[in-house]
């Protein structure tokens, strides 16, 4: 990281997003784990490409509290800080609506999306892909591969060629690991 990059993180408080996030932690995943543990794993992949930009960063740490908590208090999030309503908005661009299909959720993304919201759905696609190593349920894994390559990919291919190509070996991976159940 460099001298530059550090001092645009200086002053990012993400401590109280993190702190949000927590309501996520009863939230079990098909891999195991939870949810809070994805959020900063999506965070961390985000790092891991270089993408430090303050309000990315916190959605990416609350990015699933309004999908997956129904009675989450939003006005909680819109009053950590003065980033909070971009937060928010980002939040919301990445949040699947209970009248969406995922089809539809993601093609909104693809085609409406914001770069920001395209970035985040990139990282926490990986950090789902990742996680899948760790499901046996052959189905589950076949169709969420699938719908990885119909609709992450072009949106991996657009904002960030070495993310998509992340993508493509955790795709031929788990295509491995079901060729051999």
């Amino acid at each position: 990281m460099t001298t530059e990059e550090m001092l645009r993180l200086k002053g990012t408080f993400l401590a109280p997003y993190m702190q949000l996030a927590t309501a996520l932690i009863g939230k079990v995943r098909e891999g195991g784990g939870n949810m809070f543990r994805h959020q900063i794993d999506t965070m961390a992949t985000l790092i891991d490409y270089g993408y430090i930009d303050s309000i990315l960063l916190k959605a990416s740490v609350v990015h699933d509290l309004l999908e997956d908590v129904p009675d989450f208090n939003h006005n909680l999030l819109l009053s950590i800080d003065f980033e909070s309503p971009a937060v928010y908005d980002l939040v919301l661009e990445v949040t699947r609506f209970p009248e969406e299909t995922k089809g539809e959720f993601l093609t909104r993304i693809y085609k409406s999306g914001s770069l920001p919201a395209k970035i985040l759905k990139v990282a926490d696609r990986i950090s789902n892909m990742i996680s899948l190593g760790f499901v046996i349920n052959r189905e589950f894994i076949h169709r969420y591969t699938e719908e990885t390559v119909r609709y992450i990919f072009p949106i991996a291919r657009e904002v960030d060629k070495a993310m998509f190509s992340e993508l493509q070996s955790l795709v031929e991976s788990r295509r491995k690991f079901l060729s051999l159940m």
